[in-house]
């Protein structure tokens, strides 16, 4: 069993930065961590991803090259998202998830809210 509990989401000016957390607990094997988030009237999409299964290589949707980062506290398994250069069309939803090497589907937090004006 996971348990993710995202925090960090808030409202910002375009341009502004905003920092995601997200502890994940639970004694499951994890093979992949990531944030995924839903605007309104459109499909979740990935941000980010962790391949904990694969050398811990990263992968960013082309939207965020170079303006999110994605990191994790191994010690802590927290996961964070900081997210700089914000957009409007950043503005959604913002949910973590983690995929158990049990599962072939991910496992979601609750989702935060992220609002870019």
């Amino acid at each position: 069993h996971v348990q993710l509990v995202e925090s960090g989401g808030g409202s910002v000016q375009t341009g502004g930065s905003l920092r995601l957390s997200c502890a994940a607990s639970g004694s499951t094997p994890i093979s992949c961590l990531g944030w995924f988030r839903q605007a309104p009237n459109k499909e979740r999409e990935g941000v980010a991803v962790l391949v904990l299964s694969d050398g811990s290589k990263t992968y960013y949707a082309n939207s965020v090259k170079g303006r999110f980062t994605l990191s994790r506290d191994a010690a802590t398994n927290t996961l964070y998202l900081q997210m700089n250069g914000l957009q409007t069309e950043d503005t959604a939803i913002y949910y973590c998830a983690a995929r158990p090497y049990t599962h072939s589907h991910y496992l979601w937090g609750q989702g935060t809210q992220v609002t870019v004006s």
